[in-house]
């Protein structure tokens, strides 16, 4: 199999060599959408998959292209994408006990994952109109694995389980799991919680396409529906919820007069729920507020071992090694379902202050985006954006974004982190000039 994934790295990695940037980003998110990263070329003991090789090749495009080059403007969501990105090197140099090597090696594919697509992402999105050719691209793209999740959630079929085997080191979830007569879809990812945010986080934007002229305007509902379904295959509570949250944050949009006190609203009723239940509102938010069903009680055991356990955790993390709550947890292992823990387990605070920057700085990014644009059409994109956001905020307390969701997850940051480009894009002062409105996508405004 390492023959067939160099020859998918190969061509992966010429179309992103020739196509237009936009077209190149969804080529890379094809590839981790439809060829497992269990697969991998070897090298010595480095293991590279097709999506860090093509990920590479279009880095590298990005960097030798003036044009692009130029474009790119260093902004705080940069840094505090960095940060987070030194945090998890530096303390596990220094917590880590055992060959430095090893980390580095660790380290250095994790940025191939994460930080290269981070940053094609923000090189590749210069405009408006290649976001929007970056969207379709990306939209299109989804409506193959979404049938391929109903297949699985249906018939069971999982083609890619068999390619496991070329894969010692490589554990698949547990297969054949029903929940409510349906089979749980995972696709290329080997979970289904991963499959389904997958689809959960491309949502909004593909939703956004339904502002673009002609054909597109209808078939954004068709695509967005499609999408939706690929979510609900996983059958899998965490993405589900995903969607749930991502729905309301798009009815909101139509009602934002509510926000406010719906803010009120929840505050206080998590106040209530602490004095009203005698237990912390977590407690009883993931173990009720639960759609198909699942283990929330893990998730909420899970912080309350994390705030008992703080004082271990908070300098340095446990040092890779397993925090051993497991017992408590009613396991041999600890399996930690929250980000935000995982962060303070792997990195300390350093590593939870990361990860709340970066949050906080793209949300920052796209409410100021919001406030700053005219346009209408402008407005509800960086709506889409900022539901998404929020959407990965609350999904991080009960999901882990790892893996192909991790990699997409970067890629939406790396939208956002162009995304103030957009206020200032042509777009929002010629469309008001004339009689008949221009495409948001029209070529005017193409590189």
């Amino acid at each position: 199999m390492q023959a067939v994934t160099l020859f998918i790295s190969a061509i992966g990695s010429l179309f992103v060599l020739i196509l237009k940037p936009p077209k190149a980003f969804a080529v890379l998110v094809a590839v981790l959408l439809f060829y497992p990263m269990f697969l991998t070329v070897q090298l010595g003991t480095l293991d590279f998959k097709a999506s860090r090789i093509v990920a590479a090749a279009l880095l590298f495009r990005c960097l030798v292209t003036p044009g692009l080059r130029k474009r790119f403007k260093w902004n705080n969501l940069d840094k505090w994408v960095v940060f987070g990105m030194a945090v998890s090197l530096v303390i596990p140099l220094i917590a880590i006990k055992g060959p430095k090597m090893q980390i580095l090696e660790r380290w250095s594919g994790g940025i191939m994952d994460t930080f290269f697509t981070y940053l094609v992402a923000r090189f590749c999105i210069t405009n408006l109109s290649s976001l929007v050719s970056a969207i379709k691209a990306i939209a299109i793209v989804f409506v193959p694995l979404a049938f391929l999740g109903i297949a699985e959630c249906l018939t069971g079929w999982q083609p890619y389980i068999a390619l496991t085997r070329f894969c010692p080191w490589y554990e698949a979830v547990a297969q054949k799991i029903t929940r409510v007569g349906l089979y749980r879809a995972t696709g290329a990812f080997g979970h289904p919680i991963r499959f389904g945010a997958g689809f959960a986080l491309f949502i909004p934007l593909i939703y956004w396409l339904r502002h673009e002229r002609g054909y597109w305007h209808k078939l954004a509902y068709v695509l967005t529906f499609i999408v939706m379904l690929g979510v609900l295959s996983s059958m899998s509570s965490g993405p589900w919820m995903m969607a749930i949250i991502i729905i309301g944050c798009l009815i909101l949009e139509h009602f934002k007069y509510l926000i406010k006190p719906l803010i009120i609203f929840m505050i206080s009723s998590c106040f209530l729920v602490d004095i009203i239940s005698n237990r912390r509102f977590y407690d009883v938010l993931v173990r009720y507020v639960n759609p198909i069903g699942g283990s929330g009680w893990h998730r909420s055991r899970l912080m309350h071992l994390a705030i008992d356990h703080f004082n271990e955790w908070w300098l340095v993390g446990y040092g890779g090694l397993d925090p051993g709550w497991g017992p408590s947890l009613g396991m041999e292992w600890t399996d930690i379902t929250n980000q935000y823990i995982v962060a303070g387990v792997r990195n300390g605070m350093l590593g939870v202050i990361a990860l709340y920057g970066v949050l906080a700085t793209a949300i920052y990014f796209v409410v100021r985006g919001h406030r700053a644009a005219k346009e209408p059409a402008l407005r509800s994109l960086y709506w889409a954006l900022g539901s998404t956001m929020v959407m990965v905020a609350i999904s991080m307390f009960g999901c882990l974004f790892s893996a192909q969701a991790g990699v997409l997850y970067y890629g939406i940051l790396g939208i956002i982190g162009s995304s103030l480009h957009l206020s200032n894009s042509p777009f929002s002062s010629v469309v008001l000039r004339r009689r008949r409105p221009l495409s948001i996508s029209e070529e005017a405004y193409g590189l």
